[in-house]
């Protein structure tokens, strides 16, 4: 079992994370049109790149999303940072 590092709480079980998406992939305007076919895009088509990769992940115990760069392929974690600075 793999261990992903958590910025908030550290060491943790894989299972205790979900994957949310890519980094830096851009919601639509809503205020504009937006057609069926961007919003689908938009929900469901992911990079799934081979090697390095930047993703939104959340903590499921703490609730916190934070951002993890992997590769894909040997699934080592290269970092993770949190999305928000931690309350002081």
């Amino acid at each position: 079992m793999q261990r992903f590092p958590c910025p908030f709480c550290g060491l943790r079980d894989e299972r205790e994370f979900s994957y949310v998406g890519d980094f830096g992939k851009v919601r639509p305007d809503t205020k504009a049109r937006v057609s069926d076919a961007e919003w689908a895009a938009y929900l469901y088509d992911q990079k799934n790149p081979k090697g390095q990769s930047t993703e939104i992940w959340v903590h499921l115990p703490c609730q916190e999303y934070f951002k993890m760069t992997r590769d894909t392929v040997s699934m080592d974690v290269i970092d993770a940072a949190p999305l928000r600075k931690p309350a002081q």
